[in-house]
């Protein structure tokens, strides 16, 4: 099982209040990098045109690649999250899902905000690496 630590230094603005480390390190394990997850289904139905939902899809797509390799959310150490035309309320509409998969294992956390992703369809993309 590998070492994670998570590390918000009182040296930083707090991180934990939003969700996320400052700091991850991580020692013992295979490093795995998982392919951005959007809102596509393996039935492949539409994605839904709601932020909030393609995020809550996103994640449960995130963990589903996670116990492909027999991982959970407890063993990512990094996630970068595309919004396309990202404003605060868009990240507003993105939390709940990442706070509800990551609340207590918080991971180094990159917003970016993007023109357009794959399909036009797609309002955000999750990106992960984990360590398992």
């Amino acid at each position: 099982m590998p070492t994670i630590e998570r590390i918000n230094p009182d040296t930083l603005p707090d991180a934990a209040s939003l969700g996320y480390a400052q700091i991850v390190t991580a020692e013992g394990g295979k490093m795995v990098f998982i392919s951005g997850q959007v809102a596509w289904t393996v039935d492949g139905a539409s994605p839904p045109s709601d932020l909030a939902a393609q995020s809550e899809i996103a994640v449960d797509n995130l963990k589903k690649a996670l116990a492909a390799v027999a991982a959970d959310v407890s063993n990512v150490v990094s996630l970068r999250i595309y919004v396309v035309d990202y404003s605060p309320d868009k990240g507003e509409a993105v939390l709940p899902a990442i706070l509800g998969a990551f609340g207590s294992h918080p991971t180094a956390t990159t917003v970016i905000g993007v023109a357009s992703l794959a399909d036009p369809n797609l309002l955000l993309e999750i990106e992960a690496i984990a360590i398992v």
